[in-house]
C-alpha cells in the first residue's frame, strides 16, 4: 500500500510502501508515550526503507532514546533513530540500522486512509502510566513487554497484508 505523511506544520512529507499499513499495535512504554503518545500509547506501522521518499529532510531531527536497565542500573542510548520535524514536533517514524530495510512511520503522521483493524494488540502494558487505561475489544490482546507475533505475522495471519 502506497503510504503519504507529513507532520503538523507542512515541513516534512515523506511517502513509502507498505506490506503492513494496519494500525494495530499500540505502545505504552514511557519511550513512546513520551515522544510520540499524547493518549498514553503510540501506533507505528510498518514500511520498506528503500521505498522512503521525503521532502523537507533538512528540518528533520533524530533522537536515540535513553534505555535504562533496572537490573544492572546502567544506562545507554537506543541504536533506534526515531525521526521528528524540527520545527514543530511532530513524531514521523523510527528506523533501527539493527533492521535497515524497515521503517516505522508513526500512524498518527500517515495522511493516506488507513485500514481499520479487526482487533488490536497492546504491549509494554507493565510500564503504562496509570492513567492511561486500555480501551479493549473483544478481540485485543494484551502483553506486559513484547508480543512474540511480529508486525508481519500479525498482519499475514489476519489477511491484512497489502
Amino acid at each position: 500500500m502506497h503510504l503519504e505523511g507529513s507532520c503538523h506544520c507542512g515541513a516534512v512529507r515523506f511517502s513509502l510502501e507498505s506490506r503492513h499499513p494496519v494500525p494495530f499495535n499500540l505502545c505504552y512504554c514511557s519511550i513512546c508515550r513520551k515522544t510520540a503518545g499524547a493518549g498514553g500509547y503510540a501506533i507505528n506501522i510498518g514500511g520498506e526503507t528503500d521505498t522512503l521518499v521525503v521532502e523537507g529532510e533538512e528540518n528533520i531531527r533524530s533522537y536515540n532514546a535513553l534505555l535504562h536497565d533496572p537490573d544492572t542500573g546502567a544506562d545507554s542510548r537506543s541504536l533506534g533513530e526515531r525521526k521528528f520535524c524540527g520545527l514543530c514536533g511532530s513524531a514521523l517514524w523510527v528506523w533501527d540500522p539493527r533492521w535497515p530495510e524497515l521503517v516505522h512511520p508513526h500512524a498518527s503522521a500517515i495522511d493516506t486512509e488507513l485500514p481499520v483493524p479487526p482487533e488490536r494488540t497492546h504491549l509494554m502494558l507493565g510500564s503504562r502510566a496509570n492513567w492511561a487505561e486500555p480501551c479493549l475489544g473483544p478481540k485485543d490482546k494484551t502483553f506486559d513487554a513484547y508480543p512474540s507475533e511480529s508486525i508481519a505475522a500479525w498482519h499475514e495471519r489476519l489477511g491484512m497484508e497489502r
